[in-house]
């Protein structure tokens, strides 16, 4: 895994991906966040990216998965893509700071675009309620959510409590204090303490959630 930039989104990046097994070879040119992570990373190098020549000397286009964590400046992020775009890789992921930025980041050739920040706010807002243990939205507005059940389904079979039918959401994980979880079953009977894994459109899902 090739990863550009080790600010706040790529270190983060790069401590998830070890902490998966992966290898991973970072490009950074701050000699001070090289230093800070040459000891935890398989290969760090102190290298500008936006510079085709510097990618290629240090094997770029041998990757078939990159990351570019560089946000800060636009123009940085969107030289650096269009080089790993122009040297091949199959599976470019760059960071977007401003629905723009994410546009050109796509026209230059990104097959993935992602926008930390933005994420991160849309959750927090979800979560701030309390009714929420966590929540991930996607972009055609459906999401799955972590949360307490209601009072009114607790006790019964699935089928029974009719959530599907009530609400347009369907429970597809169930977790017992103390247990993983486990793939709801019509026959599921939730408790009072039990989180449930919910899925489908979020507004749906926040009327679930009002009932808590």
């Amino acid at each position: 895994m090739l990863l550009i930039g080790l600010g706040r989104f790529g270190s983060a990046v790069a401590e998830q991906l070890i902490h998966q097994g992966r290898e991973v070879m970072a490009i950074e040119k701050d000699r001070t966040l090289v230093q800070r992570y040459s000891g935890m990373l398989t290969h760090v190098v102190e290298a500008d990216a936006a510079d085709i020549e510097a990618l290629k000397q240090l094997g770029a286009e041998d990757f078939s998965v990159a990351v570019v964590g560089v946000g800060t400046s636009i123009e940085s992020s969107v030289l650096i893509t269009v080089n790993l775009v122009d040297l091949g890789l199959e599976h470019v992921w760059a960071k977007a700071i401003t629905p723009s930025h994410g546009t050109i980041l796509r026209r230059i050739g990104a097959h993935h675009v992602t926008y930390p920040e933005h994420d991160a706010g849309v959750r927090t807002a979800h979560l701030v309620s309390g009714r929420m243990l966590d929540f991930i939205d996607f972009n055609d507005g459906y999401a799955i959510v972590k949360m307490f059940p209601p009072a009114d389904v607790v006790g019964k079979p699935l089928e029974d409590a009719r959530i599907r039918t009530k609400f347009g959401v369907t429970v597809v994980g169930v977790k017992s204090p103390g247990e993983a979880f486990v793939n709801a079953q019509p026959d599921t009977i939730i408790g009072p303490k039990d989180v449930i894994i919910v899925s489908g459109r979020a507004e749906k899902i926040e009327k679930l959630a009002e009932r808590l």
